[in-house]
């Protein structure tokens, strides 16, 4: 069972809106090949939630980390 975020994520992604509940989700669209880049946040972010998904890191890092690539690929969806 994945361990929820407190709040989603909202992406823009070139295949359409997006709403990530959990590292399980973060990593799925991470490690898409249509995310749109791919530096350092991108990685620091999968590593994240997969460090999650293996109970080595809190739920809370894999989200931060996804907001962090997100801001970098310009895909965070704005309130």
């Amino acid at each position: 069972m994945a361990i929820e975020f407190d709040q989603p994520v909202r992406l823009s992604l070139p295949d359409g809106s997006v709403s990530v509940g959990n590292a399980r989700e973060a990593f799925d669209v991470l490690s898409n090949p249509s995310w749109p880049e791919r530096g350092i946040e991108h990685q620091q972010a999968i590593d994240a939630a997969l460090k999650v998904i293996d109970g080595h890191r809190s739920a809370v890092d894999a989200r931060d980390g996804l907001i962090r690539a997100a801001r970098q690929a310009g895909t965070l969806a704005e309130d």
